[in-house]
């Protein structure tokens, strides 16, 4: 709300947190009009058919999880969070991936996606880790194992879907864009013109696992 950096601090925050809490209350009432309750954070501008966006102020993931009470009657089947995990910090990444277990219904997923620490182009892993023009707030650059484990520790089943090994050797998953899309991919990405994987991933579906007493 920079249009309001005129007034007193306090005023300024308390319009700040009711605004907030308005857009909470739309995202609810939206999810809840919904069969399929799935949401792409980070995205406010993201429009992708059977996917609600919202933006880092209304759906912030690493959060206390006291604050996730406003979503407790919310169960979501599915969440899609692209190159959003490179910019925390450990200890907040692994906040997220628990709040996102617990939001998610038995079943739900996730898909996730942040950039290759394995890639075996040296200016790609030098742009992405934190160096290069536009990752100077990168907090972390993922190895397909560090990542999948950050899920496995959760409590999540994990499919690779995309990644580039510690031997540069790139693996692929078959997997529908419907279940959330990921630009940066092997199959979406303009600049891996012929065959040349210049641009990718690491993809993930972590799954919260069925509760069998459903």
């Amino acid at each position: 709300m920079t249009q309001l950096a005129w007034l007193p601090d306090l005023i300024r925050d308390s319009l700040v947190l009711v605004k907030n809490r308005y857009r909470r209350s739309i995202l609810k009432n939206a999810l809840a009009r919904l069969s399929d309750k799935r949401i792409v954070v980070g995205a406010e501008r993201t429009r992708f058919d059977g996917w609600i966006p919202t933006e880092q102020e209304v759906f912030k993931l690493p959060i206390e999880s006291d604050r996730l009470r406003c979503f407790k009657r919310v169960s979501l089947d599915g969440i899609l969070a692209v190159h959003i995990w490179e910019h925390l910090a450990p200890e907040e990444s692994v906040i997220a991936a628990r709040n996102c277990f617990t939001l998610l219904k038995s079943g739900g997923y996730l898909r996730v996606a942040v950039p290759v620490g394995f890639h075996p182009d040296a200016d790609y892993v030098a742009r992405t880790g934190g160096s290069g023009s536009g990752a100077d707030d990168h907090k972390v650059l993922y190895t397909h194992d560090r990542f999948r484990d950050l899920f496995y520790s959760i409590g999540f089943d994990v499919v690779l879907l995309e990644c580039f090994d510690e031997r540069g050797e790139f693996h692929y998953q078959e997997w529908g864009s419907a279940d959330g899309f990921v630009e940066r991919s092997k199959r979406f990405d303009s600049r891996n013109a012929e065959g040349r994987l210049s641009c990718t991933s690491i993809i993930l579906d972590p799954r919260k696992p069925v509760d069998r007493h459903d």
